[in-house]
């Protein structure tokens, strides 16, 4: 097994977290690894920017804290994660509704009976403006015909999401496959829960308004969350290829590196010429891997603009993920990032996070600070934006149908993974980068080592 300047077992193109995790496992079974990366930097979408010492992520996946490829991935140890407060705070019809942790019926029932035991607390001149749940310091209140999801209502929504939690992977996947907009008609719960509460909810997990993405995939998230909750990387989304790439040995990841050409015995660079190999993996986005691997199939994808504003003091929302259930205006999902993560922002300062999904309207900052009065009940006109950033390629599409198995071995010797192989998520990546080391381990013969053999979490 060698690896040299000129020589490797395995080159991997790209240092994302799917390369990246592929690389250990491979380095871990006893074969040399080169990692080649055109970036400055290791983390593909997964980038964070400091500016004035906030911690500022250009994507910001939402991520769950039952994904056992965040545990079990070599590299990634224990990472430290931010959680955001249980349930979810949506609004709707001018109000907004705290709707408790419905992961579960008794979860759900616990939180209307500790939201009606509680005392009313004084009314503090932020809660007044707002119609919080008893933790932001006002009785829930409900719209139009009551809130988005009566006592009853969120008990069923939680044993519908337990019942999920419990069901084999297997199973899920042998369901009927539609688009998940065509499924909700037929999950058996009321309108308003289905409108006010799942439908921007999987908006948020799938990044995908419109809701075209495969049932089976939105019931494999929906079972995710049931799981775990929502949490986000200490310090910025970059933490997690960060903490991959320093692990790996000195020298593994080359950054700044340009390949011009390539196959499965040899990779053309514009910096360093030609270097050998016994295998190639293609660990880049979907579109740079088909300009090296003409005829691959590139999925689409949804457009996802991520905007950070500071302001004076923090809305009344604690840790919450405050969600769109109206879908009035451009923003899909926003939280005061600088209360699940105090690590993104200076000491007294607070950080809101957002995120727009599709194409932006021309006047962004004007239409989402706009939107965000209305969301979080306060004013912003004093709330200064830090960065906007937008991708329109963020998040590979999972229309239905959709294999979230697609092959990562084109042929032996050459090897393809990302998050476009697999699940669009941070889990769907380190996976495919999973499945990419045990195809070439086999393929390659390593003693001891074949495909489902490498250590994982349970």
């Amino acid at each position: 097994m060698r690896s040299t300047a000129h020589h490797a077992d395995v080159v991997i193109i790209g240092a994302g977290i799917a390369g990246l995790s592929a690389a250990h496992l491979l380095i871990g079974a006893g074969l040399g690894v080169s990692v080649l990366e055109a970036e400055p930097r290791v983390g593909g979408r997964l980038a964070t920017d400091e500016v004035d010492g906030f911690r500022l992520d250009r994507l910001g996946p939402l991520l769950c804290t039952s994904w056992p490829e965040l545990t079990g991935t070599p590299g990634l140890g224990s990472p430290e994660l931010r959680e955001f407060a249980p349930g979810l705070l949506v609004h709707s019809e001018g109000r907004r509704h705290l709707t408790g942790d419905i992961r579960s019926a008794r979860g759900a029932l616990k939180a209307v009976r500790t939201r009606s035991s509680a005392p009313r607390a004084p009314r503090t001149p932020w809660a007044a403006q707002s119609a919080y749940g008893h933790e932001h310091g006002a009785p829930a209140r409900g719209g139009r015909g009551g809130a988005v999801a009566g006592a009853i209502d969120r008990a069923r929504l939680g044993a519908a999401l337990s019942r999920l939690a419990a069901t084999p992977r297997d199973r899920l996947l042998a369901r009927p496959e539609r688009t998940v907009a065509g499924a909700l008609a037929g999950v058996g719960l009321p309108a308003r829960t289905v409108d006010g509460v799942l439908r921007p909810l999987l908006t948020a997990l799938l990044s995908d308004p419109a809701l075209t993405t495969s049932s089976r995939c939105a019931d494999l998230a929906l079972r995710d969350y049931a799981r775990g909750g929502l949490c986000v990387p200490a310090g910025g989304s970059a933490a997690l290829p960060e903490l991959l790439a320093a692990s790996l040995p000195p020298g593994t990841v080359r950054t700044g590196v340009h390949v011009t050409a390539a196959d499965i015995t040899s990779v053309r660079t514009k910096e360093h010429g030609e270097l050998g190999c016994r295998s190639l993996l293609l660990a880049t986005g979907a579109g740079a891997a088909a300009e090296l691997l003409p005829g691959l199939r590139v999925p689409s994808f949804h457009p996802v603009t991520v905007l950070h504003h500071t302001a004076p003091a923090p809305p009344p929302t604690g840790r919450s993920l405050v969600l769109d259930g109206d879908r009035s205006g451009p923003v899909a999902y926003t939280a005061v990032m600088s209360e699940v993560d105090p690590s993104r922002a200076p000491e007294g300062r607070a950080l809101i996070t957002s995120t727009v999904l599709g194409t932006p309207p021309p006047d962004l900052d004007r239409s989402v600070r706009a939107h965000l009065a209305s969301l979080y009940g306060v004013p912003t006109d004093g709330w200064e934006l830090l960065a906007a950033h937008h991708d329109p390629e963020a998040v590979p599409a999972m229309e239905a149908p959709h294999d979230p198995r697609r092959p990562v071995r084109v042929l032996a010797g050459l090897y393809v993974c990302g998050d476009h192989r697999d699940t669009s998520s941070v889990q769907g990546a380190l996976h495919s980068g999973r499945r990419a080391a045990e195809a070439i381990l086999t393929d390659l013969a390593v003693p001891g080592a074949h495909e489902g053999s490498l250590p994982r979490a349970a």
